[in-house]
């Protein structure tokens, strides 16, 4: 699948019709107003999230809304503006799952540029086992390894953080990661 982004229109400051052009000094077309100047950028949306942990149990999220509906994830989601990356992941586990969570290290950071997504993953400690699903979520649990519904994850960059997981946790170092997903990969 294949997200296109989609095209401006109008100016976000004054409401004109927009051309698109390369502004003096940039290097691609973007939504230029020629009644005020204005040049509007899209650039890639910021997913953050978390590996919650309790002793050797992640939580995971079965999502109520799409993409994937009634898939397994962990609890992540679109950062918001004014807030922190870190900050923004410990919202997520509290929306999806009512999780209060401590963020211990950034993990795993990957791009995906066919829908202009950066996934930003964070290891974290359950503060406690008062979690249920929140709006987003069917039902939230916490598995061990041999419990991960592999074939029922929603999104690649959750399979591979939680692989490298379980691979750095054997050893006891764990380990930055990133990289890319591309289609079609899921």
């Amino acid at each position: 699948m294949t997200l296109h982004v989609v095209p401006i229109n109008h100016c976000n400051a004054c409401g004109a019709k927009v051309d698109y052009r390369i502004p003096k000094g940039d290097t691609h077309a973007r939504a230029v107003c020629p009644a005020c100047g204005h040049i509007q950028y899209q650039n890639p949306k910021v997913v953050v999230g978390s590996v919650p942990v309790w002793e050797d149990r992640i939580l995971l999220c079965r999502r109520a809304i799409e993409p994937r509906h009634g898939k397994w994830t962990l609890p992540a989601g679109f950062m918001e503006n004014n807030e922190t990356a870190p900050e923004g992941a410990a919202r997520e586990a509290f929306e999806e799952a009512n999780a209060r969570v401590e963020i211990e290290q950034l993990y795993t950071l990957f791009s995906v540029p066919h829908i202009s997504q950066v996934y930003v993953l964070f290891r974290a400690r359950l503060v406690d086992l008062d979690f249920s699903p929140g709006e987003e979520s069917l039902e939230v649990k916490l598995v061990r390894e041999d419990e991960i519904p592999w074939d029922e994850l929603a999104f690649a960059c959750v399979r591979r953080t939680l692989a490298h997981y379980f691979e750095d946790r054997r050893t006891g170092v764990y380990l930055p990661r990133f990289g890319e997903i591309r289609p079609p990969e899921r």
